[in-house]
Formats: C-alpha cells, structure tokens, sequence
C-alpha cells in the first residue's frame, strides 16, 4: 500500500468548467497550461503540482482518488473546496 503519493490538481468552483477542462485534457491540452488558466488554487501558478504529499494529508475525497485511482489519468472530484481535475504522477 502506498504511504505517499505526486498529483497535479487544478481547483475551479463549477462542475461544468471541470468537465469542459477534463476534455480538453482528452484532446491533448497540457496540464500545467490548464491550471495556470483556471485553477483558483496557489499550486495552479506551479502548473497545479502539489508535489510529494503523505495519506491523509488532503480532505478524504481527494485522498481517495490520490491512493486508489488510476494514475495519469484525469479524475473529477467534489470538495469542500469545490471540483479538483486530480492527476496522479506516482504512488510511493
């Protein structure tokens, strides 16, 4: 099982903008540009890296998807927040 994991996030309000940004993804947009376009979140001028982060550290719903999705691929999740587009680089 995994103890960390690396992940891009992007972070908007609507769900919709998250939707419209995961099929820009699909037709070959880079991540890094898209979350210095929309993300609300500090990380989104680092092209949305939040690094190297430890299980438990990020709200469940986001660590859900950190630890047991697939990685590299898109993923959509709502949070307290609001909607993350969650890319997960690797697991350790």
């Amino acid at each position: 099982m995994a103890n960390t994991a690396h992940a891009l996030h992007i972070l908007v309000k609507h769900k919709e903008i998250a939707e419209d940004i995961i099929k820009q993804l699909g037709k070959g947009a880079k991540f890094q540009t898209l979350a210095k376009k929309y993300s609300s979140c500090p990380s989104g001028k680092k092209g949305g890296d939040l690094g190297e982060f430890r299980r438990g550290q990020m709200v469940s719903q986001f660590d859900k998807v950190a630890f047991s999705g697939a990685i590299l691929e898109p993923h959509l999740v709502k949070t307290k927040f609001g909607w993350h587009v969650i890319k997960v680089l690797y697991r350790t």
